[in-house]
């Protein structure tokens, strides 16, 4: 009965605001805490390699729970299961504001990280429907944008003031995003009765998996998916490094608003997929992907601050265009195959397998003392190609 009162509920009801205000306080804290870790990291002289290796932990926690977080997100009432992941981040927070080891905490966030997620968009589903289902998926990609933006702005420019302030405020901005999800009330649970056996759980995953990668279409999104956020997510490391080689800047300030650069640009090429593309024609989004490799190439080239802005702005708007169609084409196949959250988590063990594999290759790149230049160009250029040979492939595929 609440499901439906929620469902007829207007778009802005109690419900839809505390989820909304949840995720930009989880997803801020998120953002911020990253470049206030990889902070401590360099202030408490760690090797250059060890950054990676630190987003790489996060990652693994995504593909060694992805077999469970969809079915339990489903298992248990959504608001429930978010505040829950929301309190392993704050603990997360707190292991490293306290001077325990960063690594160790950021690998806490990350689980609490993979708990989030399904809950996170399966509740959308619960709350609204119809057309306002489209615009609440809207006002969360709108609300988790704006925390990418202002998170990682102001993890980078605390940082450089001072770092457990920094810490501080990154522990809470988690408790707001708990406090949050109190408000949102107890709904139904999604599927009753599910097996909690470890056997059981991993069988139907594994089920999930062989269904969606079976399927032309949804294998197709989610092998061009994986691609673009295991690129994106180097590309973020690599911007660290870049900077101080490229543009002679060593603060904690300008990588984080290169990358907030990214994000602004994602939401115009999010914005002008909506206009352009349709799941009919999804494949006009493949070009864009070629692009943002080449543009990755061009940019390693740079010791322009201006250029630098300019290049990241149009390689996020290339990745907004090229990622947006792709990931509404897998939540409506996967919604009428294997399930919204079940989809979800397939999605990503596909996207964290391809980060740990990209975060590896950098990490090794780095640790064997290849330019960071050269490092950049080689990664645009197998970025391209991987897309090239993904578009060429589809019509096989069909």
């Amino acid at each position: 009965m609440i499901a439906g009162a929620e469902r007829d509920a207007p778009l802005m009801s109690r419900s839809m605001l505390a989820v909304i205000i949840a995720q930009f306080f989880s997803a801020f804290g998120d953002n911020a805490l990253l470049f206030v870790t990889l902070a401590v990291l360099k202030n408490q002289s760690y090797p250059d390699w060890s950054q990676p290796v630190l987003q790489m932990l996060f990652v693994a926690t995504y593909i060694l729970l992805a077999p469970f977080v969809g079915q339990i997100a489903d298992s248990v009432a959504k608001g429930r299961a978010m505040m829950f992941a929301n309190s392993l981040k704050l603990l997360g927070a707190l292991v490293i504001c306290f001077g325990f080891n960063p690594f160790a905490g950021y690998t806490l966030v990350g689980i609490g990280a993979a708990a989030y997620s399904p809950a996170k968009y399966g509740i959308l589903g619960e709350i609204t429907q119809g057309e306002k289902l489209v615009k609440a998926n809207g006002l969360m990609e709108g609300s988790t944008i704006a925390a990418i933006l202002f998170g990682s702005v102001a993890g980078g420019i605390l940082a450089d003031w001072n770092l457990l302030a920094a810490l501080g405020v990154c522990a809470l901005t988690y408790g707001i995003a708990v406090l949050a999800n109190v408000f949102i009330p107890r709904l139904p649970v999604a599927r009753p009765g599910q097996s909690w056996h470890f056997t059981a759980m991993l069988h139907s995953f594994i089920t999930a998996c062989r269904v969606l990668w079976n399927n032309a279409e949804t294998r197709f999104s989610l092998l061009a998916t994986s691609l673009f956020w295991g690129a994106g997510v180097t590309l973020r490391f690599l911007l660290v490094l870049w900077v101080p080689v490229a543009l002679g800047i060593s603060d904690n300030k300008t990588p984080t608003t290169l990358n907030a650069m990214v994000a602004i640009g994602i939401v115009l090429g999010a914005a002008a997929a909506a206009r352009l593309v349709t799941l009919e024609k999804v494949r006009r989004c493949m070009p864009a992907g070629v692009l943002i490799g080449v543009m990755v190439v061009i940019f390693s080239m740079q010791h322009s601050l201006m250029n630098a802005y300019l290049l990241l702005t149009v390689i996020g708007a290339l990745g907004g265009f090229f990622v947006v169609p792709l990931n509404a084409l897998l939540q409506e196949r996967g919604k009428h195959s294997v399930g919204s959250g079940s989809a979800i988590a397939v999605q990503n063990l596909g996207e964290n397998t391809a980060m740990l594999l990209m975060l590896g290759l950098y990490t090794l790149a780095i640790k064997a003392g290849v330019p960071t230049v050269a490092t950049g160009i080689g990664f645009g250029t197998l970025f391209a190609l991987a897309i090239a040979v993904l578009w060429i492939w589809r019509p096989a595929q069909r």
